[in-house]
């Protein structure tokens, strides 16, 4: 039984990591949550602790960040977007068991002090911007990573504040490689 509530947009979602892990979950009812939903989620975080496992689109991306603004002790899990997708419909109540066990095994939470282990000119060197499958290679990393896809600027902010270190990205990037 994982501790930690998992906290997922709706009762699709719900269904979906129940058949995969043994936790409890809870839906935000995508934006339709209240205040006191939130200070529910704090209580629940300072006591067990929280999983955010929200769809890999930019409404997922958005009740993550509000929800992350409010509740400071919280773990972060991505599921890709290729894993995340039937028929057009990108939702975690589409991926399947192993990825959803996977996503959760690699949560991590947000690490409290800013640290720059990574910056732009490491994303540039590795070719994870500006170059012609820089979108792909994010992907992958992030999928590796367990930190999602995302944008240049916020893969870069992810890397710094999950805690990525400097050995799990160059392991990644060398898995990466040797797919190729």
């Amino acid at each position: 039984m994982i501790k930690e509530i998992i906290v997922v947009e709706g009762k699709d979602d719900i269904a979906a990591v129940k058949s995969a892990v043994d936790a409890e979950v809870i839906a935000t009812g995508g934006f339709g949550y209240n205040r006191k939903f939130i200070e529910n989620l704090k209580l629940i975080a300072e006591k067990r602790g929280i999983i955010i496992l929200t769809d890999p689109d930019h409404a997922g991306e958005n009740i993550r960040k509000e929800l992350s603004r409010h509740i400071k002790n919280c773990k972060h899990a991505f599921l890709p977007q290729g894993k995340a997708l039937k028929k057009g419909d990108i939702g975690v109540e589409n991926a399947t068991r192993e990825d959803i066990m996977e996503a959760i095994k690699k949560a991590r939470p947000v690490i409290a002090d800013k640290r720059q282990e990574f910056s732009k000119e490491d994303l540039i060197r590795e070719g994870l911007v500006g170059g012609p499958n820089s979108k792909e290679k994010r992907e992958k990393l992030g999928d590796l990573l367990g930190i999602g896809y995302c944008n240049g600027k916020q893969f870069l902010n992810r890397l710094n504040n999950f805690g990525i270190t400097r050995d799990e990205f160059v392991r990644a990037l060398e898995r990466i490689e040797e797919d190729e």
